[in-house]
């Protein structure tokens, strides 16, 4: 009997996706990547495969997970298994100057961004900002790593030759025109299927650490405010949200044979919509979620039982 093979290296960020497949009485099996072994030379077992690597599995000490998942998600396709945001999917999560790139060739609009690599570069490439502000950011990242905004040249050379600079993990950093919201905050819009489910609105007045993971949480600094705060929640989901992007996006994904993720979008003074993120390993907010009554999770689980029933369909049919 075919199951459903979920792939990635975070535990916590998959726990509601397995408790899902379980509510729907769907197999699946836990392929847990932190390391491993592909033996080439056997044929994987039959069913779907759902990727979750992501780029930021580097801060929880997995470095070589995308790159390990890479060799996995290569000899699954050459066997012609189901795969679920496969190899494409991958080389997007683990690149921002590919995202841009491929969002700009479908008409969607990015910040203006510049790709860096060593210390004197960053900061020449900072002069061409014209005393604007400008933010850095990692090229391969994820949770808002190394996300700085700066107000010119001479605060980011403090920086980059202080102790506290990040150096990333592929070695690029990006710098990018900042894009200011009136309202301080951006929009994330969740596909599953490759169809659009529903669109979050995240306060970003505290920092662009904007992880929607219950695990973060319990972490990170700026995570969704307590019940007993009088301050709106940081994630609210956007009810009836509808635009023409959302069309955009859904031709992007199927480009590039991605059924699961999250696009991220700022909205500047003048109403310019501006995209700057393509998450592939999406995760979901509880409290938004319960609040509105829509599950990201539960969709991804039933797509995921959809998807096994072309394999293995039921009984009968």
């Amino acid at each position: 009997m075919s199951k459903i093979y979920v792939i990635h290296e975070n535990n916590e960020w998959t726990d509601h996706l397995t408790k899902r497949l379980e509510e729907l009485e769907l197999p699946y099996e836990d392929w847990l990547l932190d390391g491993g072994t592909v033996d080439l030379n056997s044929a994987p077992p039959e069913g779907i495969f759902y990727s979750r690597m992501s780029a930021s599995s580097h801060t929880r000490g997995n470095r070589f997970s995308p790159e390990l998942t890479n060799a996995v998600l290569a000899w699954l396709e050459h066997h012609g298994r189901t795969v679920v945001n496969g190899s494409r999917a991958l080389q997007l999560e683990v690149s921002k100057v590919l995202q841009y790139l491929e969002l700009e060739k479908y008409g969607i609009k990015t910040p203006r961004t510049i790709a860096a690599v060593g210390k004197e570069n960053i900061l020449k490439a900072a002069e061409s900002f014209d005393g604007k502000k400008f933010i850095t950011k990692h090229n391969r990242a994820g949770k808002g790593l190394g996300v700085q905004l700066f107000t010119s040249v001479d605060a980011l050379r403090a920086y980059v030759e202080g102790p506290s600079f990040e150096e990333p993990v592929d070695g690029v950093t990006l710098l990018q025109d900042y894009i200011e919201s009136p309202e301080s905050y951006i929009t994330r819009c969740e596909f599953v299927g490759g169809k659009f489910v529903y669109a979050v609105r995240v306060d970003t007045s505290e920092g662009f650490e904007l992880c929607p993971a219950d695990a973060c949480a319990i972490d990170d600094l700026f995570c969704p405010v307590g019940e007993e705060s009088s301050k709106p929640a940081k994630f609210q989901i956007r009810e009836g949200f509808d635009h023409p992007i959302l069309e955009k996006y859904e031709r992007v994904l199927a480009a590039n044979d991605i059924k699961i993720a999250g696009i991220e979008f700022i909205e500047d003074k003048d109403g310019n919509i501006y995209t700057y993120d393509i998450n592939t390993n999406t995760n979901y907010n509880s409290d938004a979620e319960a609040a509105s009554g829509k599950f990201g999770m539960l969709e991804v689980a039933k797509y995921l039982g959809k998807e096994l029933e072309k394999v293995n369909p039921p009984v009968g049919v």
